[in-house]
């Protein structure tokens, strides 16, 4: 298995896996959605709310709030040492006082911990008017997207077969698959069609192409082809801010790498036993 990053930041990747599986693609993918730990806010003491929503409305917001998460610092409460009472080591906890006429921001929302904070600042929370207030404390706990959609930490995490596009002899310039596709892969040069350098990778497998060349009377054979390599993947991800989107790929190999040594030694312990 071969990974080469294309682009690579703090919140956008976008990458090729080589010399792979579907099946490991898409565990791959599934894990950086729903097996990557980070933390959101989980539960909420709402001392004063006279705004226009309702205390659950209110919370279920705050717990949509991306909080930038630093694995170093937090475990999980079932793991922690204070069996889950929820300390400086296993909760990061929030406050807030707001009075009206304003609009409540996640900036707004003031940590204990700077290192875990709000991971955007321009959030819009709620709208106050004269003389409405809001003061709450707010405690975020680390877990996982496979048990609830604010912990995952990508906005966006996809892959797609590479696409191989191949141009026979049949082709004659006619320009019909040029004037159809919709992602300006192909150009005209001399008499034939080919593929404009570095642009394979914005293929969406849709054939729009191979109908065009037909369509042209070309015969019953496309002269443009278009399929995929089964071995070979193109994947996006793009992280909420809660983890930089390296250690969200990091920390999804290194899940599914326990999970299969996990396995291999409960397959050695059924083979010893029989």
């Amino acid at each position: 298995m071969e990974i080469t990053f294309s682009r690579l930041d703090d919140t956008v990747a976008r990458f090729q896996l080589r010399a792979s599986s579907p099946s490991f693609a898409n565990a791959f993918r599934r894990a950086m959605i729903g097996e990557v730990p980070t933390l959101a806010i989980e539960d909420v003491r709402v001392y004063d709310n006279t705004s226009a929503l309702f205390d659950e409305m209110l919370t279920h917001r705050l717990g949509l709030i991306p909080i930038t998460t630093d694995l170093k610092c937090y475990v999980r409460k079932e793991s922690c040492s204070c069996e889950g009472e929820g300390c400086a080591g296993c909760t990061a906890t929030f406050t807030m006082s707001v009075e009206g006429p304003c609009i409540v921001f996640s900036r707004d929302l003031i940590p204990q911990d700077p290192s875990a904070k709000p991971a955007m600042e321009n959030i819009p929370i709620v709208k106050l008017t004269k003389d409405q207030k809001l003061v709450i404390e707010a405690r975020a706990v680390l877990s996982t997207g496979r048990h609830h959609a604010k912990w995952q930490p990508t906005n966006a995490c996809g892959y797609k077969n590479y696409p191989v596009i191949s141009i026979s002899e049949m082709c004659d310039g006619c320009g019909h698959c040029v004037e159809e596709c919709p992602r300006n892969i192909l150009e005209v040069e001399g008499k034939r069609v080919r593929v404009i350098e570095g642009r394979t990778e914005e293929c969406s497998l849709c054939r729009l192409c191979e109908r065009a060349c037909l369509g042209s009377g070309i015969g019953e054979e496309s002269a443009i082809k278009v399929t995929s390599d089964e071995s070979k993947f193109i994947f996006v991800v793009e992280s909420d801010g809660s983890l930089p989107v390296k250690e969200i790929i990091e920390q999804a190999l290194v899940y599914i790498r326990d999970r299969s040594d996990d396995l291999i030694e409960k397959i050695g312990e059924i083979s010893e036993g029989t």
